[in-house]
């Protein structure tokens, strides 16, 4: 397991009180595991202070503009690959099959391959396999790097140490094809209702759509869980170090029903 990723996905979930009080703890195990360049660690410093301050409210809104209100900035990784097309929704079935394959069932308003689960997701796996998978979003992590360096926003060294972390060949064409695209803006209202015009339906066969955006949380980044549902609780909690605490004291609740440890977040 590797905690970079779980921190990470700290880093790009939705501020909260919560998640604004495991900043220090998810900077500090990026420092101490070293799977990221140091120097690129060292760079978060601007996100953590604007994470970790006083406006939790300010953070939120900016957090909004960027990735809900900004289509172009979308975390779903699919969105940038297929779009509204049919084959997004099997992608996503795909995802959720992965998941489930290593014993975790997602029960979340975000969907599968919002970038925040996806990395909670790698987290619980073996470093080359993470680093692998995340290998295949490669050309989607530059793209959004990109662009939130256009924004100088402070999310974009998260995405420096994303792209680090990859450790194949980054195509080319698909990420040119992807910076192509419109760069949305965030104030443009009738833009964006066109954007996110979607009809509300379900996965399964012959699903041509995916379901509606679900809504951005007003508080408690507790609206994600997995279910460990073939491994106990201790498997994803072993060797986190003061992070792992520190995650497990805020965020983590054990439900005995029907033996399964929960985690949820």
């Amino acid at each position: 397991m590797a905690q970079t990723y779980r921190a990470l996905s700290v880093l790009l979930s939705y501020p909260t009180a919560e998640t604004s009080a495991l900043v220090p703890a998810a900077v500090e195990a990026l420092h101490g595991e070293r799977l990221a360049p140091a120097g690129l660690v060292r760079r978060l410093s601007s996100l953590a202070f604007e994470l970790s301050g006083q406006d939790l409210y300010g953070a939120q809104a900016r957090y909004v503009d960027l990735f809900d209100r900004t289509r172009s900035l979308s975390l779903q990784l699919y969105e940038h690959v297929h779009g509204e097309s049919r084959d997004r929704g099997q992608a996503m079935v795909e995802l959720l099959k992965l998941y489930s394959s290593r014993g975790l069932e997602l029960t979340a308003k975000e969907l599968p391959d919002h970038l925040p689960v996806f990395l909670e997701f790698l987290s619980m796996l073996p470093t080359d396999e993470a680093a692998a998978l995340l290998g295949e979003a490669a050309h989607v992590l530059e793209a959004l790097r990109e662009r939130l360096k256009k924004r100088r926003s402070p999310y974009a060294r998260v995405f420096d140490i994303l792209v680090a972390l990859v450790e194949t060949k980054r195509n080319a064409e698909a990420l040119n094809a992807l910076l192509q695209e419109p760069d949305d803006d965030p104030d443009d209202l009738e833009a964006l209702d066109r954007a996110w015009a979607e009809e509300q339906v379900t996965f399964g066969p012959g699903s041509s759509r995916l379901p509606q955006r679900p809504p951005r949380p007003s508080h408690a980044w507790g609206n994600h869980s997995m279910n460990a549902v073939q491994q106990p609780l201790r498997v994803l909690t072993i060797a986190l170090g003061a992070f792992g605490a520190c995650w497990a004291g805020a965020l983590i609740g054990l439900s005995a029903n029907a033996g399964r440890g929960r985690l949820d977040r």
